[in-house]
């Protein structure tokens, strides 16, 4: 798992959504096998159904991308950011992450959360929309998840799932298990009171301004101090943990871009996210900022 905020060296990862440009697992492995070659240390793809309610684009499974991801590429790390762990099958997440692993070796990474937006990824579908139901889904299906990963004889009967004594084979790769991350909008205080019982926080989403212009936006550094001082007075004591977030660069070198990076680096980032995607530009020119790499400060 990742060093502990303190003093941690930044790592830099790429986020890709998986519709429009983008809607082709193998234009997705080609993209991570680029980054890799570039200098990024993460690969990370949007999970999404339907995007949004009006959107009638190409979307791929992230999930499947992700074995294309794993086998094109041999050091990166990769995932899904976020997977809504309440519209899926616990079990099922358990053995597709596992096998994940160690199709990659041990690189991967689970990032989860409660999904966006309700309508278009739940209700849609018959699936329950309610934030408190999918926050008690989400809960049980990584106590589940875990209790799968360990090996060992596990059972559970929770309020949404049930699972008769069972073992799961293989084991991660990696150890004690995959690190998982999860997703949840600042001030809301309880997705970061649960990502703090696990190994990151993935704060804030995508934000769509709806003007001529799209305009790129970002949590402050303020702010993001305030989640890091959060999430840390409910950690447990000496669990590694990452802090990451999403963010825009040029890819330059300027100052700009060094000091934007530092200034969340010095208070305890320790995974930055580039964001690239339609509203940003078209795929030509996200993969020119793919190549020019990471936006590293030092």
């Amino acid at each position: 798992m990742s060093m502990s905020a303190q003093r941690a060296e930044v790592k830099y990862g790429i986020s890709v959504p998986p519709h429009g440009e983008y809607a082709d697992p193998r234009r997705l492995a080609d993209l991570a096998k680029q980054a890799e070659d570039a200098g990024w240390d993460g690969f990370f793809i949007w999970d999404h159904l339907l995007f949004m309610r009006g959107y009638h684009g190409p979307i791929v499974d992230p999930w499947i991308s992700l074995a294309a991801v794993a086998a094109s590429t041999t050091s990166i790390r990769f995932g899904p950011m976020v997977t809504p762990l309440a519209r899926r099958r616990p079990w099922k997440v358990a053995r597709e992450a596992v096998t994940l692993d160690h199709l990659s070796g041990g690189r991967f990474i689970l990032g989860v959360g409660l999904g966006y937006p309700r309508d278009s990824e739940f209700e849609d579908f018959g699936e329950e929309g309610d934030e408190r139901i999918r926050a008690e889904k989400l809960d049980e299906a990584l106590h589940i998840i875990t209790g799968l990963w360990s090996g060992e004889p596990f059972s559970f009967h929770g309020s949404h799932f049930q699972v008769r004594e069972c073992i799961f084979s293989p084991r991660p790769v990696q150890e004690p298990r995959i690190p998982i991350w999860v997703g949840g909008y600042w001030p809301n205080r309880r997705p970061f009171r649960r990502a703090a019982r696990w190994d990151g926080i993935i704060p804030g989403r995508l934000s769509l301004e709806r003007r001529k212009a799209w305009t790129p936006t970002m949590i402050s550094p303020e702010t993001y101090g305030e989640i890091i001082s959060y999430v840390q007075q409910h950690r447990v004591a000496g669990q590694d943990f990452d802090f990451v977030i999403g963010g825009y660069t040029e890819g330059d070198r300027s100052d700009h871009d060094r000091l934007l990076v530092k200034s969340y680096a010095d208070i305890g980032l320790t995974w930055w996210l580039e964001n690239m995607h339609g509203f940003r530009g078209d795929l030509a020119t996200m993969r020119k900022r793919l190549e020019l790499g990471p936006p590293r400060y030092a």
